[in-house]
């Protein structure tokens, strides 16, 4: 459909990438640390997991000379995770870093309000997946 595109391997965009990943990494921790997880910052926490678990997708994609854009786009990066064997993940881990996309956006332009509970839910699973995602997209595969 045109929505991923074969580009030029770019590693310099997808070390500054990894390295936001890092950073956002520990800032997700520090706050989680110093403000807790409350009904008044979910929503906060679920963009900032799934943000912060896309970029490391796009860095993979970069890597690989993948980029995709426009219409779609975000889909297309989800399902690039079933490209990532190695990573083992499960068919319903894609389905939830999906579900998290379509919340994100529900966040973003339609007022949705998520609870402590599924914020909870994100972090552990953005907890668990972090480094196994970052070891994948710095395996790099010719």
């Amino acid at each position: 459909e045109g929505i991923v595109k074969k580009i030029k391997p770019n590693t310099e965009k997808a070390s500054n990438l990894i390295k936001t990943a890092e950073r956002k990494f520990n800032c997700l921790n520090e706050n989680i640390q110093k403000v807790g997880i409350k009904d008044d910052n979910a929503n906060d926490y679920v963009e900032y997991c799934y943000d912060l678990l896309m970029i490391l997708i796009r860095a993979k994609m970069f890597l690989e000379g993948l980029k995709a854009s426009g219409l779609g786009a975000h889909e297309a990066e989800v399902s690039y995770l079933r490209n990532l064997e190695y990573l083992e993940l499960k068919e319903q881990d894609v389905r939830f870093v999906d579900q998290m996309r379509f919340f994100r956006n529900g966040i973003l332009y339609y007022g949705t309000i998520l609870d402590k509970e599924y914020a909870k839910k994100v972090i552990g699973f953005t907890k668990k997946n972090y480094q196994k995602l970052k070891k994948a997209v710095t395996k790099r595969k010719f």
